[in-house]
């Protein structure tokens, strides 16, 4: 029984410490392309279907859109690729 129970406890340290490392990153990335009211929703829901996107905020006015991810699962090009593909260039605003 105390095996078992070592082993869990190790397989439960193991899990633990991986999760450690991951961050939650935010970037905001500027958004070529809006030119309507609904060009934001796109553009959100291009972000949010990126596997680690955890928010998406998208801002017609300022051609904008502020995305939360987790750095392990996602990645500025996964993100920037999904805009594109979606029709909406954007890059990391400086």
């Amino acid at each position: 029984m105390s095996k078992l129970l070592a082993s869990a406890a190790i397989a439960v340290s193991v899990l633990a410490s991986s999760t450690t490392f991951a961050a939650e990153k935010t970037v905001t990335l500027a958004v070529k392309n809006m030119y309507c009211a609904d060009c934001p929703f796109i553009v959100r829901k291009s972000l949010e279907a990126v596997p680690g996107v955890s928010k998406a905020v998208v801002s017609y006015k300022d051609k904008t859109a502020v995305v939360t991810y987790d750095d392990t699962r996602a990645d500025v090009a996964a993100l920037t690729r999904a805009t594109t593909q979606a029709g909406y260039p954007s890059a990391p605003r400086s």
